[in-house]
């Protein structure tokens, strides 16, 4: 982990406050005259938006009233899909006796943390320094009227958030100096917490053996009979995967490969995989992937349909290609806005006022779906459904982790009328479902998830070859360059209904960058490298931090926080600090940049001494990956000619993990594809440090040469 710093004396509060419970992830509404939250675009801060508490969104105006009125702040953070989050509304925020406490005192602010994560970042890093251990949302923060936060906590029930309120207001009331004594010993806290490590730029230090070290402490806390990391709850972070993936490729490390493979297949059979709808939710409550955190998340999936596309390629495996194809079935249907092709940000957890209830089946259930004995009786076996349930209360979580029985449900049953009847099971239980009430959906576009999408959408067509799923990827890509980006780069954040807005941050300009390099990579089209250059440009004016050459979080544009942070761990999404130095390897390359190559080396350096000593190296799993190019000399692979695009094709199926792809009909403009054009012939080239071997023109050949070295 990085550097973080100590605060003390907390513990007076967290005794004052005991019974408040460090839980994370409606019924009608009172009308809230002083709510502003009315005139937000967020579904999220529009769920409050009739809540009795006077709502601002953050901004000046709440902070220059709270100053004006001398009043302490709260800022309160969530998303739309957050179960947790609804419960303290329904529970709490609706509350007119807790609404009224909230009004007298303080000025309240609420912040969907999917379009502001600067400022959940911020004051995420302050509930973790006060509780000293990971929190979640909704996040609950008490601030002085300029915004430093002195006390942070995540759910708390009614009674337990009004007694800290007003034990907070009497406070500031009577001993005002006791919170600013806090607030600034908690800020110089979350200021020190966002250190960075000290630079060491000598690419000598990169030993050979780190990134073996790196995989090996990986490894050990991998679970080899289920996958995921040991313990419970157990997220899918396919970050780690990748790496563990590419780890395995390079070093032939046979339980790498195990590892990524137990977890493919124990996410892809448990719970936590939607068998009917296709698509994952955000992570299992148990340490089986059996029973779910309902809520499905755009950026997990898009993940996780390139790791599974990825994985195929490198060890094909029929269930890696129905789950591709099912969650890509699933976002196009659940998430997809049509409109513009873009995707929405998430699903909810909850419908009919319960967590789950859209998905779970009771036996009940299953009669009424399924018209037939037999039918009934595979998908009571093959899914785990009985009259007890697997979960609670006679409720079941479809899964598969059971397999199919030894007899295989007898000799007249073969494996392909089992599979036939198994898919109509799946679509008569769809159908059912259908009736159901929905969970409600956030209609919001991001930029950054949808970049994750696109790049999802070019590994599954390099993988299968769909060409639909290559035209998603450039409907995508053109709704963010025509929509999102403007002519001198700079991105906007969110929309809804079409219709831009909030400044974007460091991920939306790394990942956009590193989705329209893919795009590249599989069109050909030299427009999209140019686009990715020019956010990258855009970065380097705006968020570049020279002293350190890592990247703020925030661009010198935006009105400054408590800290400007860097982002540099790598959690369920990576870090946007380390995308930014796998784009710089990239165009480096492609646009024969030294400059890029040495800022990329630059980042890995800083965060050097972190891969050779952290013992959870799996904070850094894209930091790690970038290692593994970093060490090795990336393959150039030129096609050029007026097949170029059926030969990239064929190639592209192949597994070839560290493997820059350039070329078109035509020469183009890079300069690594000059003079290469022959008349009337297709050439591919394969090369290294800008040294080709001499041109094949069979696939065959070409990988002959790879393997070669």
């Amino acid at each position: 982990m990085l550097q973080t710093s100590s605060v003390s004396a907390f513990s007076y509060f967290v005794l004052l406050l005991g019974g408040v419970l460090l839980q994370s992830c409606g019924s009608e509404r009172q009308n809230g005259q002083g709510n502003e939250l009315r005139h937000s675009s967020s579904p999220y801060l529009l769920q409050h938006a009739m809540n009795p508490v006077d709502w601002y969104p953050y901004g000046e105006e709440a902070l220059a009233l709270a100053q004006k009125q001398n009043k302490l702040v709260i800022v309160s953070v969530g998303y739309a899909s957050c179960h947790w989050c609804h419960v303290m509304e329904e529970e709490t925020f609706e509350d007119s006796l807790a609404a009224a406490v909230m009004n007298a005192s303080f000025v309240s602010i609420k912040v969907d943390r999917e379009e502001r994560p600067d400022i959940d970042d911020l004051y995420m890093s302050a509930c973790q320094l006060v509780s000293r251990e990971p929190c979640g949302w909704p996040l609950n923060v008490f601030c002085l009227p300029d915004g430093r936060p002195f006390f942070a906590l995540t759910y708390a029930p009614k009674e337990d958030w009004i007694g800290a309120a007003e034990h907070f207001a009497r406070m500031y009331r009577e001993e005002p100096e006791t919170l600013e004594d806090y607030a600034q010993r908690l800020t110089e806290g979350v200021i020190e917490s966002g250190l960075l490590p000290p630079v060491d730029s000598s690419m000598d230090s990169f030993q050979p053996d780190v990134v073996d070290s790196v995989a090996s402490r990986f490894l050990s806390t991998i679970d080899m009979e289920r996958g995921g990391h040991f313990g419970a709850p157990r997220f899918p972070l396919p970050g780690h995967f990748e790496f563990l993936l590419e780890y395995a490729h390079e070093s032939g490390d046979s339980l790498a490969l195990r590892a990524v493979q137990a977890t493919l297949r124990g996410m892809a059979l448990g719970g936590i995989y939607d068998h009917l709808g296709g698509g994952f939710a955000r992570y299992s409550t148990d340490d089986r992937w059996l029973v779910p955190h309902f809520e499905k998340m755009l950026y997990d999936n898009a993940q996780l349909i390139s790791l599974y596309s990825r994985a195929y390629r490198a060890t094909p495996d029929p269930l890696y290609r129905d789950v591709v194809s099912q969650s890509i079935a699933f976002a196009e249907r659940e998430l997809r806005d049509p409109t513009t092709g873009a995707f929405y940000s998430s699903l909810d957890a909850d419908s009919e006022g319960e967590e789950g209830t859209f998905y779970i089946w009771t036996n009940e259930d299953l009669t009424a779906a399924l018209p037939s004995e037999p039918l009934r009786i595979i998908a009571a076996e093959i899914f785990d459904v009985s009259e007890g349930g697997n979960w609670e209360k006679g409720k079941n979580v479809l899964h598969r982790s059971k397999g199919i029985p030894p007899d295989g449900f007898g000799a007249s049953l073969t494996e392909e009328s089992l599979r036939d009847s198994i898919d109509k099971i799946r679509s008569l239980l769809l159908a059912h479902r259908s009736f159901r009430e929905r969970p409600s959906l956030d209609n919001k576009i991001l930029t950054s998830w949808n970049a994750l999408m696109i790049t999802a959408y070019t590994e599954a067509y390099q993988s299968f070859g769909k060409e639909e799923w290559l035209k998603s990827a450039l409907t995508i890509g053109g709704f963010l360059q025509s929509v999102m980006m403007q002519k001198d780069g700079r991105l906007r954040r969110s929309a809804m209904n079409g219709t831009p807005s909030i400044n974007a941050f460091l991920d939306d300009y790394a990942l956009t960058a590193a989705a329209f390099i893919d795009l590249y990579q599989v069109t050909f089209d030299e427009s999209w490298l140019l686009s990715a250059l020019l956010l990258i440009e855009y970065a380097e004016s705006h968020f570049h931090d020279s002293s350190s050459g890592m990247y703020f979080y925030t661009s010198d544009v935006d009105p400054p926080l408590v800290t400007r942070s860097h982002e540099l761990e790598d959690d369920v999404i990576p870090a946007s600090n380390s995308v930014m130095a796998h784009n710089l390897f990239d165009l480096g390359h492609f646009f024969y940049r030294e400059d890029l190559l040495d800022r990329s080396r630059t980042m890995l350096s800083a965060l050097f001494p972190v891969l050779s000593e952290e013992p959870h190296p799996h904070y850094f799993s894209n930091w790690s990956r970038l290692l593994l190019r970093h060490r090795r000399p990336a393959w150039e692979i030129a096609i050029v000619g007026p097949e170029s695009s059926r030969l990239r094709s064929e190639m592209q199926r192949k597994f070839l993990p560290h493997a820059l792809w350039l070329g078109g009909p035509t020469e183009g403009t890079l300069e690594l594809l000059k003079d290469k054009l022959q008349p009337d012939q297709t050439y591919i080239y394969v090369c290294r440090n800008k040294v080709c071997r001499l041109p094949v023109t069979a696939p065959d050949k070409a990988l002959d040469l790879l393997a070669k070295e």
